[in-house]
């Protein structure tokens, strides 16, 4: 089975095979808008970047961008009333750049400097320095999380999210993808980015205590971040085993705390919704069809 993953968006759902996404968005006058492109990543075209820990660098690095142009256009869609199903601008590669190194500066200060100088701060040492530093880690995320979760807007984006996951459940499960269909699977998926972001930080414990502490807080600063690819690199790998065995009673228990977490980032979506997600995943699983057996570049749900 061709692999697919997704991404909430505005109103709306990204779905992603290997070689194309589409983004299905519901418009403010009821109907489903979709638009579709081809998702060429330079790994179809590389074999070295297909390698295991180099191909989640490159998955990530993919994600990220189409993730930035398919939120680009649901905003566009979500707030215009022109009865148009055109787009009429995409987001500017000028545009996509600044939005993804303000993403990743943010992401680093928060998830990575913050920790770290902290655990600092408190004079410890040793693999003890790497455990709490983890421990502050994963409680700013879960903070986090748990803060975006109380605001009123973000909680038809989980909703949405929610939609994606059942809709891709229940595709892998061999249902019919109707509302009423989907709506009976889970909102869960083993493959989801929430459960990826929360392995990065399990495996950067161990990275971390292998490694070991600099001397000086701008080293310990400029080790976190240098280290950030390879460590992603790793969860990747887990995340990939995890969709190919989730089912397997010992992994879905390994997997528990990042399946827990998606709880936090999903929430029961109505089937208005489901049917967008639907929408985007039809959408993009007929351009596979049409096209022929794609190279197997794993997505992420």
């Amino acid at each position: 089975m061709t692999p697919v993953g997704g991404q909430a968006v505005l109103e709306g759902v990204m779905m992603r095979t290997p070689r194309f996404w589409a983004v299905s968005v519901r418009r403010p006058d009821g109907r489903i808008s979709h638009v579709s492109h081809a998702a060429t990543s330079v790994a179809t075209r590389h074999k070295l970047l297909r390698l295991p820990f180099i191909r989640g660098i490159v998955a990530l690095g993919d994600s990220l961008a189409i993730g930035f142009r398919a939120l680009g256009l649901s905003a566009q869609w979500a707030a215009s009333d022109d009865d148009s199903d055109e787009v009429t601008e995409e987001l500017s590669t000028m545009s996509i750049v600044v939005a993804f190194v303000f993403a990743i500066g943010f992401s680093l200060v928060l998830f990575k400097a913050s920790p770290a100088l902290l655990t600092d701060f408190l004079g410890l040492n040793g693999p003890v320095f790497a455990l709490v530093e983890g421990a502050i880690r994963v409680g700013i995320l879960i903070g986090y999380l748990a803060l975006l979760s109380l605001i009123p807007d973000l909680k038809r984006v989980f909703q949405y999210h929610a939609a994606e996951h059942m809709a891709i459940n229940a595709l892998e499960a061999g249902d019919e993808l109707t509302p009423a269909v989907v709506a009976r699977h889970s909102r869960i998926h083993v493959r989801c980015g929430t459960a990826f972001l929360l392995w990065v930080m399990i495996v950067s414990i161990v990275v971390y205590v292998v490694v070991g502490k600099p001397d000086h807080w701008y080293m310990l600063v400029l080790s976190r971040v240098a280290l950030l690819l390879p460590i992603a690199g790793v969860a990747y790998e887990v995340i990939r085993l995890a969709g190919r065995y989730g089912r397997n009673p010992v992994v879905r228990a390994a997997l528990a705390p990042g399946l827990w977490l998606q709880r936090l980032t999903t929430r029961v979506p109505t089937l208005d919704q489901i049917e967008v997600s639907i929408d985007s995943l039809k959408t993009v699983l007929a351009l596979e069809e049409d096209q022929g057996v794609a190279p197997q570049v794993e997505v992420m749900a």
